[in-house]
């Protein structure tokens, strides 16, 4: 997906009117508007269909571990299924 430190020097003097509604990537940004209205480049494919729930659960997973030092495969799994389902692209009812 895209690394934590990218993420924090992008966000200076943004806000986020505009967020993926997978991944919370800001989409008032350059870097991570893609070709869907309501989700970013790394979370839809060319053509701007969202990506499987899977492709988009193990990138979050591994974003995750990129700043969370020690964190291990499975606890970051359950962190990225947790942070899913509180975004309205995974959201279940």
């Amino acid at each position: 997906m895209f690394c934590l430190i990218e993420q924090i020097t992008l966000l200076k003097g943004f806000t986020m009117e505009k967020y993926c509604h997978s991944c919370t990537a800001p989409l008032d940004m350059p870097d991570f508007k893609g070709p869907a209205e309501n989700y970013c480049k790394y979370c839809t494919d060319e053509s701007g269909n969202l990506k499987s729930r899977e492709v988009i659960h193990k990138g979050i997973a591994d974003w995750f571990k990129s700043w969370q030092p020690g964190l291990d495969d499975q606890k970051a799994l359950k962190r990225a299924t947790d942070f899913m389902n509180a975004m309205p692209a995974w959201a279940q009812d």
